[in-house]
């Protein structure tokens, strides 16, 4: 895991550097330092000259983010307690914002996940529309507390697809990469942002 910590502060920091906004964090994900670091980058990009809805659904995004690494990371301590450990970086290019996500996962979730994000990636607006309301109506909660709304509610907001990696970590377990850009537009369903 440390080369794709290098990567990030080495390459992406270096390209991010110039418009003065990369917030890079690595470490545990408790409720508190997300809310922290939540602050922080709202505060940020609420300096910045860019639409009210734009920011909204930048700060949306962050916090599904934020909350898949503290809900679904496989990282435990000695103990066997799940610790949240994972990787987060927000900044912004020329015509839009990004997030950036790593956690651990368990072999068996990948094949899954994957499946997950191919479908996303392949749904139309309105499908995604449609089965973010399908899920809120009849998902089940999962043993972590999700309904399994985020991922669909990142891929409605951000309005492009989902970049995924998986990283070969240890026997039972992959760092998951996921890259999130949000582009910095206005459309007519910006007005749309209470589902």
């Amino acid at each position: 895991m440390d080369n794709i910590i290098y990567f990030i502060k080495s390459t992406l920091a270096s390209e991010i550097a110039s418009s003065g906004f990369p917030l890079i964090y690595k470490g545990e994900m408790n409720h508190q330092i997300m809310r922290s670091f939540a602050f922080m980058a709202n505060r940020k990009i609420s300096d910045m000259d860019v639409p009210t809805s734009i920011r909204k659904r930048v700060f949306h995004i962050m916090i599904e983010c934020l909350q898949n690494i503290t809900k679904h990371s496989d990282d435990y301590d000695e103990k066997e307690r799940q610790i949240g450990n994972g990787l987060f970086v927000v900044g912004r290019e020329k015509d839009s914002f990004f997030i950036v996500t790593g956690n651990l996962i368990r072999n068996d979730k990948m094949a899954p996940l994957e499946e997950r994000l191919i479908s996303l990636n392949n749904a139309s607006p309105t499908e995604l529309k449609s089965l973010f309301l399908q899920q809120m109506i009849g998902g089940e909660l999962t043993e972590k507390g999700g309904a399994g709304l985020g991922l669909i509610d990142i891929a409605r907001k951000s309005k492009r697809k989902l970049y995924y990696h998986f990283v070969p970590y240890e026997n039972n377990r992959h760092f998951f990469i996921l890259a999130v850009t949000i582009p910095i537009e206005i459309d007519e369903d910006d007005n749309d942002e209470n589902l």
